[in-house]
């Protein structure tokens, strides 16, 4: 073999190099490789929030299916003794006369005629103040801000003393009047629709001769829809729960809602002679939730396709 051919030979047999690798790509896979590590923090700590926001539903779903007796004798977390769901659900309902059911129907009536009608006037105001332009619109606007800064409890004392005078304490007035005021709900409503409802479609409809109250009502209720869902959630879930201002309004358990009188059947335990019903006050408490679970199932499609509004333009 000749000199020649020899080096080819060797030269042929040398390993490739393998192709250097570009600062680009390295900092994209070091990129990768953090963004990954990222994904799995976040998902762990999701994961952790979730699982500390059902631990209490799972909580009061295993303590209703519990006996009186097992409830104060065994873990709260995990199921103990006979399945008493369905006794419980029908000794709830069925004591004392079936006040429960009365109580629930009092919730549903607050709910909605305070929030529905606390939601239809925030409609009419974000709108008013987002449309039209009138004197005074910064100190109306300068109002609102603070109303949503006062916490409602603050305004329970002189409410309930405003109220008394007008002998409308120990009424179902009482706690359907104040929940009609939603001031964060009518902010929300007039940042919504400075974007929401375009002005140059009120225009058209103006100039097409349809009037002011036919142009809210046909078109700009229409385009407000994911805005005014978001404000009736809020609204809804804020009167649900509503505790302070119906115990300090009411005195007839007949017009009680349901946080007043399960605090009552609680209350009983402390009391000469008084129930021990804690097993019926959990209960109530898991038929209390479903309503306002079923509404955000319910709603969240909506509430959705609020978020994802005015992102894409046409």
């Amino acid at each position: 073999m000749s000199t020649t051919d020899q080096a080819r030979v060797n030269v042929s047999a040398r390993p490739a190099k393998a192709p250097r690798m570009s600062r680009y790509t390295r900092t994209n896979k070091s990129n990768q490789g953090l963004h990954t590590r990222k994904s799995i923090l976040l998902t762990i700590i999701m994961g952790a929030l979730v699982l500390y926001s059902l631990l209490p539903l799972f909580w009061l779903f295993v303590n209703s299916t519990k006996t009186q007796a097992e409830l104060l004798n065994s873990f709260g977390l995990w199921f103990s003794g006979p399945n008493a769901l369905w006794d419980n659900i029908v000794a709830t309902v069925t004591y004392n006369d079936g006040v429960f059911v009365r109580w629930f129907g009092n919730t549903l009536m607050y709910v909605v005629v305070g929030a529905g009608g606390a939601t239809f006037l925030a409609a009419l105001g974000g709108y008013g103040l987002a449309k039209f332009n009138f004197p005074g619109k910064k100190a109306v606007f300068a109002v609102v801000l603070g109303a949503v800064a006062i916490p409602g409890t603050a305004l329970a004392v002189p409410t309930f003393l405003m109220f008394s005078q007008m002998g409308l304490t120990n009424t179902p007035w009482a706690v359907i009047l104040p929940s009609l005021i939603s001031p964060f709900g009518l902010y929300l409503i007039w940042t919504y629709a400075l974007d929401a409802v375009p002005t140059e479609v009120l225009e058209a409809a103006r100039m097409d001769g349809a009037g002011e109250f036919r142009t809210f009502f046909t078109i700009s209720l229409k385009l407000l829809a994911p805005g005014l869902v978001t404000v009736l959630l809020f609204t809804l879930v804020a009167t649900w729960n509503n505790y302070f201002l119906p115990l300090i309004m009411l005195s007839e358990p007949t017009w009680y809602p349901l946080t007043v009188g399960l605090k009552q059947w609680s209350n009983q335990a402390q009391t000469v002679g008084g129930d021990v019903i804690y097993n019926l006050v959990i209960t109530g408490s898991m038929l209390t939730i479903i309503p306002i679970v079923v509404a955000f199932l319910f709603l969240q499609r909506y509430w959705q396709s609020g978020l994802a509004a005015g992102s894409v333009k046409a």
